[in-house]
């Protein structure tokens, strides 16, 4: 009879992360702990950066956040309506 090969342990893939989180790895030990391979310093600066906060948009002492709209802006329709609902609204 033939001798089975030994199988290779499989190892599960990594998931896909944004290239500035590249070599991210998060485990979760015994005692629940969340142990991470980056900083979370670079983490939150990286969320930061790339995150809109609704609870941060009416601050006015931040910075201008990415997709936060000023007071003073004012929104502009960007579609054009139908010309039957022009007629009934008389524009």
């Amino acid at each position: 009879m033939a001798k089975k090969s030994p199988k290779k342990p499989v190892q599960p893939e990594k998931p896909r992360v944004h290239k500035d989180l590249e070599g991210l790895d998060i485990t979760i030990n015994n005692f629940g702990e969340l142990n991470m391979s980056l900083p979370i310093d670079k983490i939150n600066e990286f969320l930061n950066r790339t995150v809109d906060d609704k609870k941060l948009r009416h601050r006015d002492d931040l910075e201008a956040l990415p997709g936060r709209k000023r007071e003073d802006e004012e929104e502009e329709e960007d579609f054009d309506l139908p010309d039957d609902l022009k007629r009934e609204l008389g524009e």
